[in-house]
């Protein structure tokens, strides 16, 4: 592949500390960045940039490392205005909603779920999302939760096995029987197509005893594991993630002083959905105190049709900066290389040599613009691998 130089940017984050301004986002201004076989190879001034086979010039526009969504579920069919209208009135989340989804996907054809996805995939492309991760669990049936696997697997190979999202109807009052299913037979048929296992441990989904059982069983498939854990209540989740050594406890709403020092002792990355929050009306968790105590932070969308159908990673840089208590950068590093360190991936989030060209241009001079222009289209393009621009405006 030919070498191409990006040129003139006004403000190029890289999250490198060694370069630039040597903060943790490596901010470099009047920069340029090479990049060659899909790879970075080179930043610095512009002045000084080597030649390239072809140059775009920016015009002082920032760039930045392509946001890591490490939290979607979007292979799903139907929609829940309603549910989320009654929230906003004051009905309390509760998680029961989920059934909802499960019932349209069903009665969903493939082909269906396809175009759905695809039309999610690229409204996240557009706000500058370049890594997805995706979840099953809108089907919770042997053959349906493999389906769901095998559509996210067609965009991305950031697939989660989600069969343990809340015990379908069917299985009431066979609560036991479900739990076996899920570690067993649906386990095993969709271990092939999947890198995680995840498992919704919280109030009325599942147990922290019953989630061990089935992340054990994942983990001996030679699954990698994460786990949403305390967005309801302090359940126990993000003991369980550290214990098992989760690579990401999602949510977090919800913690003790223990599960932070848990946290900061460890490899497990919490994850900050403030989009979760913002749909269901709930208070927010405070991502200063978790930094401080020295957790690692990632953000997440968490689209989903039910409690955050947001595909705008911008918007959830903004609530992190105002309901959270993150610094502008802080927020912007925890949705780039933050969200990398939630799937334990070193070749994301960032624009250090040898990183995989993943980037966004903004139509901006600054990614501060995130938190400036809360919810605005800050995108003009973006570059996965070097390869597979689209352009917005």
């Amino acid at each position: 592949m030919a070498a191409i130089v990006f040129s003139n940017i006004g403000e190029l984050t890289t999250n490198d500390p060694t370069v630039g301004d040597e903060s943790v986002l490596g901010r470099i201004k009047d920069a340029a960045l090479v990049i060659e076989d899909g790879r970075v190879v080179w930043s610095g001034p512009t002045a000084i940039a080597p030649a390239a086979d072809t140059e775009i010039d920016v015009e002082g526009a920032a760039i930045i490392p392509g946001f890591v969504d490490s939290h979607t579920h979007l292979v799903f069919a139907g929609e829940r205005s309603e549910e989320f209208a009654a929230r906003m009135a004051g009905q309390r989340y509760d998680g029961g909603g989920i059934m909802n989804t499960v019932a349209a996907t069903r009665a969903a054809t493939k082909d269906e779920l396809r175009e759905n996805t695809q039309q999610r995939v690229d409204a996240l492309r557009a706000h500058g999302v370049t890594t997805i991760e995706m979840k099953s669990g809108y089907d919770l049936t042997l053959d349906g939760e493999f389906r769901l696997c095998e559509v996210a697997s067609e965009f991305t190979e950031e697939v989660t096995f989600l069969g343990a999202h809340v015990v379908p109807a069917e299985f009431k009052d066979r609560r036991d029987e479900y739990v076996a299913l899920v570690a067993g037979e649906m386990l095993e048929q969709c271990a092939p197509l999947v890198r995680w296992a995840d498992v919704f441990c919280d109030q009325g989904a599942f147990s922290v005893d019953e989630a061990r059982f089935i992340l054990t069983r994942a983990k001996e498939k030679g699954l990698a594991l994460r786990l949403h854990g305390n967005q309801l209540g302090n359940t126990g989740g993000i003991e369980l993630a550290v214990e098992l050594d989760a690579a990401s406890v999602d949510h977090c709403t919800y913690v003790s002083e223990a599960d932070v020092e848990a946290l900061a002792g460890s490899n497990t990355v919490a994850t900050l959905l403030p989009g979760a929050e913002f749909s269901t009306k709930s208070e927010y968790p405070s991502g200063r105190y978790l930094l401080d105590a020295g957790a690692q932070l990632a953000l997440a969308t968490d689209c989903n049709p039910g409690t955050s159908y947001v595909t705008n990673m911008g918007l959830i840089i903004a609530l992190a900066v105002r309901e959270m208590g993150l610094s502008v950068d802080e927020a912007l590093y925890a949705a780039t290389m933050g969200g990398a360190k939630a799937l334990r991936r070193s070749d994301i989030g960032h624009l250090r040599p040898g990183a995989k060209a993943d980037l966004a241009i903004l139509s901006v001079a600054k990614a501060a613009h995130f938190a400036y222009q809360p919810g605005a289209s800050l995108v003009r393009a973006v570059h996965i691998g070097g390869e597979n621009s689209a352009f917005w405006g």
